[in-house]
């Protein structure tokens, strides 16, 4: 009976003990050291410009004129509609985040990282090597046009030709190192732009009554920019893109990475590399022209956008009046010459 009651008083102590243990453990989960992961508040604001003068351009924001037809406030970007993080851990295994524009809470590994930033709401942009921040970088989607042969002044036979890229900002810590704590650390964000806008002006000196459709194309562009830097690579493209058209000519609002390999210590506005515009007109007796212009020295100042502008451009009465017939640009468009953009691979 003795060493029965000796039993069961050793399991009763046991439960007490595993009871005791059990209320512990539940506690313990308050403690830091048991947080699984790190909690980061990211608070992203954005640099919403749309042209960035360098040493020897033009201060478009005090040279702006009215006969633009717009204020220079309205070719600014607005903020994207979405933000991704990329946290690349110290181990080499990387992460991607997605949060409301102006950022949230996000949970990420302790340890070090490098985060690259940049908006997630693009539909011509094309992310490459994203699974190292050194190697990570945009370029944007192939657009091909028959009708469009390269430049008369420089030789862009090369050259893919692409989209405009959507807006992309980007920003990139190279190192934060996430510790477990109760509360979120506060991580502050600047987003810079990456892609830029350029006010193109083609000026037409006779025969713009003629014209039913316009469209364009920028040749010696940036085929691509690094995500952790903002720099441009060196590989040109050149953009196609579509015209309105205005009491003066055609016009366009095109998207650019800027001109490539940029920013670098070596460039000046008179740099080696050459730039050049393209006009094709439609006009309503359904022929087709077109311009070639060199504009070396007007992008080679405004590497990261601004306003291009050409004049002069003729169509004669008897190119216009060739034919005698009308042409429908609401139904037949460009027809034969209509551009083909090629999908994501």
């Amino acid at each position: 009976m003795k060493r029965f009651a000796a039993k069961y008083l050793l399991l009763l102590a046991c439960g007490l003990t595993l009871l005791a243990s059990c209320e512990h453990k539940e506690l313990c989960f308050n403690h830091d050291e048991h947080a699984p992961k790190s909690n980061v508040h990211i608070q992203a604001v954005y640099e919403n410009e749309w042209e960035l003068m360098c040493e020897g351009g033009t201060d478009w924001e005090s040279a702006w004129r009215d006969e633009f037809g717009m204020e220079y406030d309205e070719l600014r970007p607005d903020d994207p509609d979405g933000l991704r993080i990329q946290a690349y851990h110290e181990d080499g295994t990387n992460v991607v985040l997605n949060t409301a524009p102006e950022g949230d809470i996000v949970q990420i590994r302790p340890g070090e990282h490098s985060l690259l930033l940049y908006n997630n709401d693009t539909e011509y942009i094309v992310f490459d090597d994203m699974g190292s921040f050194a190697s990570a970088k945009a370029t944007t989607r192939t657009r091909t046009r028959a009708s469009y042969l390269g430049s008369a002044y420089i030789d862009n036979s090369d050259e893919n030709t692409v989209n405009e890229p959507d807006m992309l900002y980007g920003s990139y810590i190279e190192s934060y190192t996430a510790e477990r704590r109760l509360e979120a650390d506060e991580l502050p964000v600047t987003m810079h732009p990456l892609v830029f806008r350029y006010l193109v002006r083609y000026e037409f000196s006779h025969g713009l009554k003629y014209v039913a459709l316009a469209r364009g194309a920028l040749a010696g562009m940036a085929g691509a920019v690094w995500l952790n830097s903002g720099r441009t690579a060196d590989e040109a493209a050149t953009i196609l893109y579509d015209c309105t058209l205005e009491d003066f000519g055609a016009q366009a609002c095109v998207h650019s990475f800027g001109i490539p390999d940029y920013p670098n210590d070596l460039y000046t506005p008179r740099a080696e590399r050459r730039y050049a515009l393209n006009l094709e007109v439609r006009l309503k007796n359904g022929q087709v022209k077109s311009f070639d212009f060199d504009v070396t020295d007007q992008v080679a100042s405004q590497p990261q956008g601004g306003v291009i502008e050409v004049d002069g451009i003729e169509i004669t009465d008897e190119e216009g009046m060739e034919g005698g017939s009308g042409f429908d640009v609401d139904i037949d468009g460009w027809g034969d010459y209509e551009d083909i953009e090629l999908p994501l691979k």
